[in-house]
């Protein structure tokens, strides 16, 4: 320890220790500070390289795959048989439609159906009261009687006449008379049989029959009612529904080649589909063409007849039609996914040599399910891309995998087998 010196007036002073001045001995708490504020730098730098080299390696990443080729779906352009229908729309129509009306005036006083009920020709369906036309019928016979009982006395009197005449009893003028007599008798009996034939007919008007076979709609008169003849609702609808009929509407443009199969002495296919086109309801076929196009569309009506048995089809039902016309025989078919439609028209992406996408135009013949078939512009075996068109431009470079026939395809094609 140092000396203790004496001051100017006597006092002791205490002189400190160099070593502890603060110039020469900082704080420990500085020390730590230093080392903080370097380590946070070190590990800054660290975090920065490695985002850095992330980033960089992210950039890299899309041109590296780029140079590789974009991956698309490919299949090659086939050659196979293809159905070739004709879509259009249609209404079931009923074969024959009945409105039943009444042929004679009277009291309706049974009726034998319920609504909705199936119906044979010739069942009995209403009755009307037969008594007034039973009396008419037996009015008629009996004028029939007393007419041929005034025959028979006309024919005694005419062949006496005739003996009286030839011995000149009678003039010849009294026995003409006579004759003329039993002339008018046999016109009135023949006027007598026709008033019994049309008594008769009457009564079997009293019984309504049905003209047709089909199904009963709703009534229209309750038992009880006075009808008439002249009625204009009629007492009920009956409508055929086994055959159908459904008529549908196609371009004019299609009429020479259904003309066509027609005049190969076949009768033609149609198919009755659903509103949404996905569920085939009835099969049967093409039975006639109207005469004559209709300007206002461009279309002409066709007439099919289907068997229904099942009442699967009902009147005014609006369907989808499709009517075959024949199976084209080693078309050029794609499938209609790889069709692209542009400024230049349809087109599809064809894979060259060296795995780069084309851009190839062609024309569409017609498009069957998820099968089309190519009028030209492909040939069998080239590759197209089915799958990731989205992504391509003339020129890109590709990376093909190839894809399996679609399922839709081969059932199309099963169909027409």
């Amino acid at each position: 320890m140092a000396p203790l010196e004496t001051g100017r007036h006597g006092e002791k002073e205490f002189s400190p220790d160099p070593s502890s001045t603060p110039g020469t001995n900082p704080p420990r708490r500085h020390t730590w500070l230093w080392i903080t504020l370097v380590a946070i730098l070190i590990v800054g730098a660290i975090a920065f390289n490695r985002a850095r080299a992330r980033s960089q390696a992210a950039a890299a990443g899309p041109q590296t795959r780029g140079d590789a080729g974009i991956s698309v779906g490919v299949m090659a352009v086939q050659k196979r048989d293809v159905p070739y229908y004709l879509t259009g729309l249609g209404s079931v129509t009923a074969f024959n439609t009945v409105t039943v009306r009444s042929r004679v005036d009277g009291q309706l006083m049974k009726v034998n159906f319920t609504e909705g009920q199936f119906v044979h020709e010739g069942d009995l369906l209403a009755e009307i009261d037969p008594r007034p036309f039973q009396v008419a019928l037996d009015q008629a016979q009996g004028q029939l009687a007393k007419d041929v009982a005034a025959q028979q006395d006309a024919k005694v009197n005419l062949a006496r006449y005739q003996q009286l005449w030839q011995e000149g009893v009678i003039p010849r003028q009294q026995l003409d008379t006579q004759q003329a007599t039993v002339g008018q008798f046999d016109g009135s009996i023949q006027a007598d049989k026709a008033q019994i034939d049309n008594a008769k007919l009457q009564l079997v008007y009293s019984r309504i029959t049905s003209p047709i076979s089909g199904r009963v709609g709703l009534r229209l008169v309750d038992p009880g009612n006075i009808v008439h003849a002249t009625d204009p609702n009629g007492m009920l609808v009956i409508t055929q529904m086994q055959p159908i009929a459904v008529i549908f509407t196609l371009p004019e443009d299609n009429l020479p080649e259904v003309t066509a199969e027609i005049g190969k002495q076949r009768q033609l296919g149609v198919e009755a589909y659903s509103r949404d086109n996905r569920t085939k309801i009835a099969e049967g076929k093409l039975l006639t063409i109207d005469n004559q196009i209709d300007q206002s569309t461009g279309t002409v009506k066709l007439k099919a007849i289907f068997p229904n048995p099942d009442n699967s089809l009902w009147p005014n039902q609006f369907v989808n039609v499709r009517l075959f016309l024949n199976v084209r025989k080693d078309a050029t078919a794609i499938p209609a996914a790889a069709i692209q439609r542009g400024a230049q028209g349809t087109f599809v992406y064809v894979v060259k040599p060296g795995n780069k996408a084309e851009v190839r135009p062609m024309q569409v013949d017609f498009i069957e399910g998820s099968l089309a078939v190519i009028r030209e512009g492909l040939a069998p075996g080239e590759q197209i891309v089915v799958d990731g068109q989205d992504k391509l431009q003339n020129g890109s470079d590709v990376v093909p995998r190839p894809v399996a026939t679609t399922p839709s395809s081969a059932s199309t094609q099963g169909q027409t087998q």
